[in-house]
């Protein structure tokens, strides 16, 4: 039998070496069992007691998660603020109303507190939105971690990833399909729009100077008493709540919404109204378990977009700063 000779020995080893350790930077089940046992605990303690005190911080993490995964990367570039000439996603005109940032850092804060600098900003973006799912009477979701968070903001980026409300439906298909969520999981994620609110200056084109046709209009008159004006002041409070019936719930009602010619934003029309989304529509509609299962698997895919991992990024000391 031939011998090896001490230089393929090596190599064999080195290539050994180099494949444990690209393995340990991909996303895992229980990632921080051993370097932080609690981690996933804490953050959903923090998620529960925030929820507790600010419900409305569950629809938050829902849309972080969203905002700052389809960006280029799971990897927290959302949450860093201007600094150091580098400009915020935060102040994207496709940002506006995202709110409850600072809440982040209360979940930083105490997980610094168990095992400091090791659990990322971006793995929070992740877990808490899970998290608030659950709250929100939706499906629980298993998901890895391991995830490191960007040197850089994006905000360059955002126009071309985070979809207008009043794009076509083919252009968010599209958007959603570059990071492989097909057609059935964007219309599942399109129903995160069953909690929360909208904005009147996201709204009032469809009511002002003259009714959307599409609208049913009872509803439409409902909004024109939310959004009294057609030029709202974007710093008020002015808003409609997506969901009139089970406003903090996310369930089935959104479909059934928009299949009355209830949608808020003109792209949740749009699902009603394209035959390759249409029929996703009238299933979940018909099914909350149809729903649940087609958002668990889109959700999955949108958490696990292109993360940074181990040298590609860093974890930060605050989540607003990198390091």
């Amino acid at each position: 039998m031939a011998t090896l000779a001490p230089t393929s020995s090596f190599f064999l080893l080195l290539l050994l070496i180099l494949q444990l350790y690209s393995g340990k930077s991909d996303l895992q089940i229980n990632y921080y069992s051993e370097s932080c046992p609690r981690a996933e605990e804490v953050i959903k303690e923090q998620v529960t007691n925030l929820y507790n005190i600010h419900g409305n911080t569950a629809v938050s993490w829902i849309r972080n998660l969203f905002h700052d995964c389809i960006v280029k990367s799971c990897d927290a570039s959302l949450l860093l603020d201007t600094a150091e000439g580098m400009e915020s996603e935060k102040t994207s005109s496709r940002n506006f109303g995202m709110r409850n940032f600072k809440y982040i850092n209360t979940i930083k804060e105490a997980l610094e507190k168990e095992c400091p600098m090791k659990v990322s900003c971006a793995d929070i973006v992740a877990l808490s939105a899970r998290d608030g799912v659950v709250l929100l009477g939706g499906p629980h979701v298993e998901m890895k971690t391991g995830r490191k968070d960007s040197k850089e903001s994006y905000v360059a980026q955002v126009e071309g990833f985070v979809p207008n409300h009043n794009d076509t439906i083919q252009s968010v298909l599209s958007v959603f399909q570059s990071i492989g969520v097909d057609t059935e999981g964007t219309v599942a994620l399109l129903g995160a729009h069953s909690i929360g609110r909208v904005h009147c200056t996201n709204i009032v084109h469809r009511i002002y100077p003259t009714v959307d046709p599409t609208l049913d209009p009872t509803y439409a008159e409902y909004l024109k008493g939310r959004c009294p004006s057609p030029e709202p002041n974007p710093n008020a409070i002015e808003y409609a709540r997506n969901d009139r019936i089970t406003p903090m719930l996310l369930d089935n009602m959104y479909y059934k919404n928009i299949l009355s010619h209830k949608g808020l934003l003109l792209v949740d029309q749009q699902l009603v109204s394209d035959p390759d989304t249409y029929p996703f529509v009238e299933k979940m509609a018909a099914d909350n378990a149809y729903f649940h299962e087609q958002f668990s698997k889109a959700l999955l895919i949108l958490s696990e977009n292109n993360p940074l991992t181990e040298e590609q990024g860093e974890i930060r000391r605050d989540c607003r700063y990198k390091n």
